[in-house]
């Protein structure tokens, strides 16, 4: 498959079958995230992989008891380990970086006909104590990891000319 077909493949999916993901499918899906660009190649990603069902099921109770969550073969939980701010824009690196590396793993998962979901509603003191991770490192984002069990369809998207404008602002 190549990169276009996996961005127009690529959904959220909430059905996932009851299929361990293979260690080597999982290992080329990391290695595409530690590959991601990252601002001042800070590479502050961290990543927490969770195969074993029982924090799965704790992961699904802190992540608004959605029963996906706890039904997909793994979770990664997506942090980082610096609180810095790009210096003019201001925006922080964290939830920049640590995005880019989430969207290289839904690709690359995509790719090896796996399915991901992005997952913000959780909440990061609970996620941060069923896995241990220290105070110093932000949590920012939860993803689900697994073979689909539904036909998952990307949702309706905007025209390009919705979106895209040349020069300066007109939309």
């Amino acid at each position: 498959m190549n990169l276009f077909e996996a961005v127009t493949r690529r959904y959220s999916c909430r059905d996932y079958q009851n299929r361990p993901v293979e260690s080597e499918k999982l290992e080329e899906i990391l290695n595409a995230a530690r590959l991601a660009p990252s601002a001042r190649n800070m590479q502050d990603w961290r990543f927490v992989v969770v195969t074993d069902s029982e924090k799965r099921k704790a992961l699904q109770k802190a992540a608004a008891d959605q029963p996906f969550v706890g039904a997909a073969p793994v979770v990664i939980a997506a942090c980082s380990n610096t609180n810095k701010r790009m210096n003019l824009c201001g925006q922080p690196y964290s939830s920049i970086n640590v995005s880019i590396a989430l969207e290289h793993i839904a690709l690359a998962a995509t790719s090896l006909e796996l399915a991901t979901c992005w997952i913000g509603s959780f909440k990061p003191h609970q996620v941060r104590k069923i896995l241990n991770i220290p105070t110093s490192i932000e949590i920012v984002e939860l993803m689900t990891l697994g073979y689909p069990a539904d036909k998952g369809t990307s949702p309706k998207r905007l025209k390009l000319d919705e979106i895209v404008c040349y020069e300066q602002w007109n939309l």
